[in-house]
């Protein structure tokens, strides 16, 4: 898929972005290269290829789950000025 200079022009006004003539020659051929180069490689044939979720076939350390702080919650709701039913009240800042 090509791009021409007036698809470019268009695409920069819809995004408030001013390009000059050169640039708009310029950003055209890079917008041509990225798409060509992803033709490319959606016709690679990845039938059979199982996704990943990481290049390399390592296990990742994950520490022990295990609670580490006690729970202050009451604790700190006596401090707030308004709380009611666990939850903090403030100000209403929408109407």
């Amino acid at each position: 898929m090509a791009l021409d200079k007036s698809e470019v022009a268009k695409i920069a006004h819809l995004a408030r972005l001013h390009i000059s003539e050169t640039e708009a020659d310029e950003v055209t051929n890079r917008i041509t290269d990225i798409l060509a180069l992803i033709d490319q490689m959606q016709s690679v044939d990845t039938d059979g290829v199982d996704p990943l979720a990481h290049p390399l076939d390592v296990v990742q350390r994950l520490r022990p789950d295990v609670v580490t702080e006690t729970d202050e919650r009451e604790r700190l709701q006596t401090l707030a000025p308004a709380s009611q039913d666990g939850l903090y009240l403030v100000p209403q800042v929408i109407e």
